[in-house]
């Protein structure tokens, strides 16, 4: 686990509902929630430029955090974000879960991606497909990783890795691979062929059998139209 610290200051609030919120926000702090554990849930409000720059790192996302609510201090995880649709710097909701010892955790762990300039599929010109970006596992709060690294070193052309083929820490599991289900073993990322451009050449091919299609398609209609015609006339004459 690293060893990367977050304090994060908070303050308690009562003030509930949409109206709260939105007053809340306009002076410059975030609503949210800390819950689990023992104890009952606790609203809290947060500093938004505080908040902003720890969401700066990728390691806040799964990482123990330690806060300080009016003096009281607890483990936490963040557990959920919910962002402004308009304003992505403003953070409307935050919520945090309690860190219990001994109680394991369900956290997204993102994903590093190591050797892409290696790679050989890289090189012979394939392109990189990052399937996942992170994984969900179940893991004891000691044990909690702060990333998982996927080396892709050795792929060719067509090459993948899978869940499965992860290599995790000591007291980390894959939750998607917990049930053994093998539909379940996700490609995580893949080389695939690179997208060959047409020429002009072969565009004005295409470009003439479209329209060759066209007017096939067209003097059929008319044939039928013909025919259809000349069927009107016999039934009038009879």
């Amino acid at each position: 686990m690293s060893q990367e610290s977050f304090e994060i200051q908070a303050e308690p609030r009562d003030d509930q509902g949409k109206g709260a919120s939105r007053r809340l926000r306009r002076t410059g702090r975030a609503p949210g929630i800390i819950y689990g554990g023992t104890k009952a849930p606790q609203l809290i409000s947060l500093d938004q430029n505080e908040l902003r720059m720890h969401l700066d790192h990728e390691s806040f996302y799964s990482h123990i955090l330690n806060i300080d609510v009016g003096g009281k201090k607890e483990q936490v995880i963040l557990k959920d974000l919910q962002r402004h649709p308009f304003k992505q710097t403003v953070t409307t909701h935050v919520d945090f879960l309690r860190v219990v010892a001994g109680q394991k955790l369900r956290v997204n762990v993102p994903l590093h991606f190591l050797g892409e300039e290696d790679a050989p599929g890289a090189k012979a010109g394939g392109v990189i497909s990052h399937l996942m970006t992170e994984v969900e596992v179940e893991v004891l709060p000691k044990d909690l990783p702060e990333y998982l690294e996927v080396d892709i070193t050795a792929l060719e052309i067509g090459d993948s890795i899978h869940l499965s083929e992860l290599t995790v820490p000591g007291g980390v599991t894959i939750l998607a691979l917990a049930h053994g289900e093998e539909s379940d073993d996700r490609a995580v990322v893949s080389i695939v062929p690179p997208r060959v451009e047409k020429t002009e050449d072969e565009e004005e091919e295409e470009a003439a059998a479209e329209e060759a299609a066209a007017d096939d398609k067209s003097s059929d209609e008319d044939a039928s139209d013909e025919s259809g015609d000349d069927d009107g006339d016999d039934s009038d004459k009879s």
